[in-house]
Order: structure tokens, then C-alpha cells, then sequence
């Protein structure tokens, strides 16, 4: 599915009839004016935690709410810290104030939720989004994996929460893996390799070493859906989009190409209630 956009802003994942998946892209889908011509941020960027003008950022939100047919607040986002912490978005958290609700989504990686029309995603710019439904308990979750949430296990442990939580059965689940940066372009030292070697990674399929490289590459997208098979979600179960952030940075934010100071990828799920 490489490069496969099925509109200028919003890249669709296979899920079914009554699921919204979705990964951003660049493009913003309405006029810009002068002063939003393209940077590392314009022109579609919906993530308020990575520099970019608060008013730009409002309109990339607004847009994607009235898409999705719901308010701008009930698109919901966490401030990712790269650890395996999981918060569920209930009623309580509907309830809180917006004070309360930015506290609550501090250093979360990954949202789960079984309400319907509420909008839960991740922010990524060669990270890992990962995207889960269980349409049986009718549970969707939402999951940003860099390499440390990788070897921390953050899938497995958004799916034991979804268990637990919701007694999802791992062998309902749909999974989506969204634009993220590939093994081939994904160089990192030694000490990355170590710690999964460590937490027990099989290596011998997640690294690639070349003797033209100087450093080994890691696969960081069959990690992590490696986590999902070994925690029981059937391999033919797990899409993966098969774009690389790094090569196709012209559509998607990625920080190894443009700096940590730019915009990210927004990968998002919600059920309709239909």
C-alpha cells in the first residue's frame, strides 16, 4: 500500500463499516494564506504539543471534527512521553474540566475507549501508531510506539488493559499500523539493539546490519507487530500502510528529516454509533 493517500489529507486504514481510521498527512485540505505557506508545521498539522501556532493548529482540528461529524473536544490526544502508560477516556473523563482532562493526558502513549463517537489518536512523526478494535466489545485504542514504548511492550500492555477493562479477547482484535519510518531508513547505535536484546526481542528478524552500514537499523514496525501475534491478534488480522515517514516526508512529518521543532502525523479511530 506504499504511497497509497486516498485523499490529500487523510490516509483511510482498512476497518469496518462502522470504524473512522485515519492517519494525517501534510496537505491541508482548504486555502492558506500567506502566512501559513508551508514550513515545518503547515500546512495540516493537529498536535499542540510540538511548537506549531496555536491558530493553525485550532483549524486543522476543527477541520478534522467536522469530518468526523463531532465537536473539536471530543477529538482527544495525549501528551506522549514515550512511556507504556494507557488511559481509558470514559464518562469521567468526558465529565472533567479541561484543566483535569490536560492533566490526566500527561505522559500517556496510548488511549483506549468503548464510547462511541469520540475521536482517540496518537501523535507521530516516525514513531510507531499503532490502532486496535475489538468489534465484538466494541473497544477502540490508539497507540504511539517509538523504539523505548516498543521494548516497554506498550502494545501488549494496551491490549491487557482492554482486557481487563472491557474483556476483549485478542483474537477479535483489528489492528492498523500507520506511516512510520522504515527499517531501512531507520539507523540507531548499538545501545538501542541492546535493550532489546534485554527485553527479549528476536533480533535476527527486527535488525538489519550491513557491512555499507556503519550502524544496524531496526524494524521497528515488525516489532511491534510481532508484540501484537505474540499477544494473540491473527497475523491476517494486522494492516500495515507500508509508508516510510523518512522517504515520503513531503506527506507526512518526520523529525529525522525535519527537525523535532515540526508537525506530526495524527492517527486516529472512532466508532460511530450507528
Amino acid at each position: 500500500m506504499e504511497d497509497q493517500v486516498l485523499c490529500p489529507t487523510l490516509l483511510s486504514h482498512p476497518f469496518p463499516p462502522e470504524v473512522k481510521a485515519f492517519s494525517t498527512s501534510r496537505h491541508a485540505p482548504y486555502a492558506l494564506s500567506q502566512e501559513d505557506m508551508p514550513d515545518n508545521y503547515a500546512e495540516f498539522n493537529l498536535t499542540h504539543y510540538c511548537g506549531d501556532a496555536p491558530e493553525r493548529v485550532a483549524r486543522a482540528k476543527e477541520w478534522l471534527a467536522e469530518q468526523l461529524g463531532i465537536s473539536a473536544a471530543h477529538i482527544v490526544l495525549p501528551h506522549q512521553t514515550h512511556t507504556a502508560h494507557t488511559l481509558c477516556i470514559d464518562q469521567n473523563f468526558l465529565l472533567a474540566n479541561e484543566k483535569t482532562q490536560r492533566e490526566m493526558l500527561e505522559e500517556v502513549d496510548a488511549l483506549l475507549t468503548q464510547l462511541p463517537n469520540i475521536c482517540i489518536g496518537v501523535s507521530t512523526a516516525d514513531c510507531v501508531p499503532i490502532i486496535l478494535y475489538d468489534p465484538r466489545r466494541k473497544v477502540t485504542a490508539a497507540i504511539h510506539a517509538g523504539w523505548r514504548g516498543t521494548v516497554k511492550r506498550i502494545v501488549t500492555r494496551c491490549l491487557e488493559e482492554m482486557t481487563a477493562r472491557f474483556n476483549t479477547t485478542p483474537a477479535d482484535v483489528l489492528a492498523a499500523i500507520g506511516p512510520c519510518i522504515s527499517a531501512e531508513a531507520y539507523e540507531v547505535g548499538e545501545e538501542v539493539i541492546e535493550q532489546f536484546r534485554e527485553a527479549g526481542f528476536p533480533l535476527e528478524k527486527i535488525v538489519l546490519r550491513s557491512d555499507a552500514a556503519p550502524k544496524p537499523h531496526l524494524n521497528l514496525p515488525l516489532a511491534n507487530r510481532l508484540l501484537l501475534e505474540e499477544a494473540g491478534v491473527p497475523s491476517g488480522q494486522i494492516s500495515d500502510c507500508g509508508i516510510c515517514t523518512f522517504r515520503h516526508h513531503q506527506d507526512f512529518f518526520s523529525a529525522r528529516r525535519l527537525g523535532i521543532l515540526s508537525g506530526r502525523i495524527f492517527t486516529g479511530i472512532m466508532r460511530r454509533d450507528m
